[in-house]
This record gives C-alpha cells, sequence and structure tokens, in this order.
C-alpha cells in the first residue's frame, strides 16, 4: 500500500513537471499560473545544478513582479513579467519588430514566460559560484550560453527553434547602435545600463547574442559547460 502510495505521488510529481514545461514558452494570462510553472522550472534547473555541483549555495524562487526590465535576477529572487501588465510602450515594441499585435505578444512569450528563465538562473549560478554579477556584454553572453544548452538539456528543441526564428525576424529591423570603430562587446560593457532602459539597443544585443550561440556547433552540453565555469 505505501509502495502504492509513492509511486502514484511520484507519477503526480512527473505529470506536473512535464506539464509545467509544456505550458511554458507561452504568454501567459494567469498570474498564479505564470508564478507556480516558473518556480517549477526554476526547481528543474536548481536540481541539476546542484547534482553538477552538490557544494554550491544555490537557492532562488521566482515571483511575479512586471517591471520595465521585464524579467531579471537579483540576489536571490527572479522576477517575472506578465503580459497584462507591461507597459505600451514595450507592447508597441514587440508589435513594431515582430510584424503583428498576435506576433508580438507570441514573441513575447516565447522569450518572456519561456526563454529567459534559465537566462536569469544562469546569472544566479554567476552570482552564487563565483560571488559576483557583473552588467556586461560578457555577462550577459554566458546567461545566454547556459540558458540555450539547459533548454536543449530539457529536449525544448522546437520551442528554441522558434525563439530563434523569431530573434531572427527581430533583430532584422533593429537598427545598430554600436558607434563606428568600437566592437559590440566594448559598447555594451560601456553603456550596459543606458542600454537595458532602450529595448531596441538591448534587443539588438539580446537577440544577436541568441543567434550566434544558437548557430553556435562547438559549445558543449549543459552539464559539461556548468563543469567548466564552476568555481574551483
Amino acid at each position: 500500500m505505501i509502495k502504492s502510495i509513492l509511486l502514484s505521488f511520484a507519477f503526480l510529481v512527473i505529470t506536473y513537471k512535464a506539464n509545467a514545461q509544456k505550458n511554458w514558452f507561452k504568454t501567459y494570462t494567469d498570474s498564479v499560473a505564470l508564478v507556480k510553472d516558473g518556480n517549477q522550472v526554476s526547481a528543474q534547473f536548481i536540481k541539476d545544478i546542484k547534482r553538477i555541483c552538490p557544494n554550491l549555495k544555490f537557492d532562488v524562487k521566482t515571483i511575479l513582479h512586471t517591471t520595465p526590465y521585464l524579467i531579471y535576477f537579483e540576489k536571490d529572487t527572479a522576477h517575472l513579467p506578465l503580459w497584462a501588465q507591461v507597459i505600451p510602450e514595450q507592447k508597441s515594441f514587440f508589435y513594431e519588430v515582430a510584424g503583428s499585435e498576435a506576433d508580438g505578444k507570441k514573441a513575447f512569450g516565447l522569450f518572456f514566460n519561456g526563454f529567459y528563465l534559465p537566462h536569469e538562473l544562469g546569472h544566479a549560478f554567476e552570482y552564487f559560484s563565483k560571488e559576483r554579477i557583473d552588467g556586461s556584454y560578457q555577462s550577459e553572453y554566458f546567461a545566454n550560453i547556459v540558458a540555450i544548452l539547459w533548454w536543449k538539456k530539457q529536449h525544448k528543441e522546437k520551442e528554441l527553434k522558434e525563439c530563434y526564428d523569431y530573434a531572427r525576424k527581430m533583430w532584422a529591423k533593429l537598427p545598430n547602435p554600436v558607434p563606428e570603430g568600437m566592437t559590440i562587446e566594448e559598447y555594451f560593457s560601456k553603456n550596459y545600463e543606458q542600454a537595458t532602459q532602450n529595448p531596441y539597443v538591448y534587443g539588438y544585443m539580446q537577440f544577436k547574442q541568441f543567434i550566434l550561440i544558437y548557430e553556435d556547433k562547438s559549445l558543449p552540453d549543459f552539464d559539461t559547460f556548468i563543469q567548466q565555469n564552476a568555481k574551483k
């Protein structure tokens, strides 16, 4: 009887995990479901990190907190945005670069109720393992690698391909903000705070990084990458 109950509980846990990831990469209308599923995705990410780095202190909670930054990590918390609470100016940005209101809303879901949560958890890993986090092009590139490799580990190739297609489409519409004579790395590392406040500038960098990393066939798997970058 006890064995049967334990097996049933295990089945429910596995089913819930699968449903949380199944619902992810979509624009949420229910804030409770967003936080619940976000915490489940975060719990799986944390479990994977602790299996690779068992001695690393790594605990992050996920909450609803819609701001112009949309999604971000701070101290021990990942902040998630709800589409209904996004300011009109940012919604207009998505409509413009994605090509329509429907595509803009879908792109928001793919990235900000989808791809970017493990990106922020990648920042958390850098914070907990290296006791610091830098606002720079390199730090964003690192977090984007973590997110892409982790989603591949979760077998989300279809969703990543959708993100890639939208990233290419949106990036192509964004003007290059980098002055002549500067590299993109130099520009964004020197102007990081200002860049985060302009979706056209920040989007140019983030979508370009996604494209580059997605197309990079030389990257290792998630476990190997984390092992290589864990604090010695």
